[in-house]
């Protein structure tokens, strides 16, 4: 079953920064991510050679000098919209690849941004459209199942990561089982996949799809005080945290924005990932998400909680703990919602010690999607 719309930006506010050049002393003194992450001290280790990360966007621009060589052909779900040259294009695609892999440029590659994995390459899947596109709202009707078919392809055409800088945290949001099963089916693939965990904090904070999906490793977004964002949505699905504020992008038209969202968040654990991959390929998704939750920074009292998840993430401390993981012995079952959520439900719950069945949550969602019959849904940027 499709939605009545289709899957959108993740908002993330970007501020174009026309005066900025390129220099190091300007871009790279403004990337406080990469300490907050303690991406420098990764990087001795890998700085993720080999690994692909899957940016499932508006498209990612191939050219732009950041990520020129780094990104592999692009996928288009959508098939129409803005194009190169026109003002809506890819703009956040291609902020979010240069969040996760850019590698700068000029001279020793001593100008323009650095991403927390800037030797992954990037895998553009345009499954959405710019916010100032003017297909926009034929892509919500025409391309209602593009997000699916993107995770689908992503997983089926060499993606180890999974990000998707995007959801719907609308007051009509809710889980789509066709976008629920093609995460399952990358999961199955031993393919982690990362979402943004919603720029709803001052809106309600409405539960985000696809960041509640099992499975997924939900971002939210600190800022530069290692506060909560205030835009940041603060939910039990919370994984980790990560920063999402006054975070350096590129951009096709070559200048460079300064962005806030739990999209930049989720790129930047996306990157992470990448890192981690690199040596240790044969870690589960679960092993991963254990693994970041387990080695955050500024644990919240209790373990975690809803603004932060387990704390911020912490590239050099998962990649030192990842090497003496073993990967899991054999292939996980499903992941599953936890009961804090749908709490009993109408359908019984299956016996702790049998593997999750994929069928009682079709059917559940099944009776919530006929519910919610009408609803006109839309997605929002993170």
């Amino acid at each position: 079953m499709l939605r009545g719309a289709a899957t959108a930006l993740a908002a993330t506010a970007l501020a174009v920064l026309p005066s900025l050049p390129a220099r190091a002393d300007t871009i790279r003194a403004q990337e406080w991510a990469l300490q907050a992450m303690h991406a420098q001290q990764a990087w001795q280790t890998t700085k993720g050679a080999g690994i692909t990360v899957a940016v499932l966007d508006t498209g990612v621009d191939a050219t732009q000098p950041d990520l020129k060589g780094q990104v592999l052909p692009e996928k288009d779900l959508v098939g129409f919209g803005a194009g190169p040259g026109d003002q809506a294009w890819a703009d956040h695609g291609t902020g979010m690849a240069s969040v996760i892999a850019g590698h700068g440029h000029g001279a020793g590659r001593q100008d323009g941004v650095l991403g927390i994995a800037p030797e992954a390459r990037i895998l553009p899947v345009r499954v959405i459209l710019e916010d100032g596109d003017p297909q926009r709202e034929r892509a919500r009707t025409e391309k209602a199942g593009a997000l699916a078919d993107g995770i689908r392809w992503a997983a089926d055409h060499g993606a180890d990561v999974i990000n998707m800088s995007l959801g719907d945290d609308s007051e009509t949001a809710h889980p789509e089982p066709r976008e629920d099963a093609a995460i399952q089916y990358a999961l199955g693939k031993g393919i982690p996949v990362v979402a943004s965990a919603g720029n709803g904090g001052e809106k309600g904070d409405h539960v985000s799809y696809p960041a509640a999906y099992p499975g997924v490793i939900a971002v939210t977004a600190i800022n530069q005080q290692h506060e909560r964002g205030e835009f940041s949505t603060r939910h039990w699905y919370a994984t980790v945290c990560a920063p999402g504020d006054e975070i350096i992008m590129s951009n096709p038209d070559r200048s460079y924005y300064n962005g806030k969202g739990t999209s930049p968040a989720a790129a930047l654990v996306s990157g992470t990932i990448a890192l981690i991959r690199a040596e240790h390929p044969r870690l589960s998704p679960a092993q991963i998400k254990q693994l970041l939750a387990a080695t955050a920074q500024d644990t919240p009292q209790g373990g975690r909680n809803d603004d932060f998840g387990a704390g911020l993430a912490d590239a050099a401390a998962a990649l030192e703990r990842a090497a003496t993981l073993e990967p899991a012995p054999q292939k996980p079952a499903p992941a599953a919602y936890s009961r804090r959520y749908f709490g009993p439900g109408p359908t019984p719950e299956p016996d702790a010690a049998e593997p999750t069945d994929w069928l009682p949550w079709t059917a559940a969602a099944a009776g919530v999607l006929l519910l919610a019959a009408g609803a006109v849904i839309r997605r929002s940027r993170p």
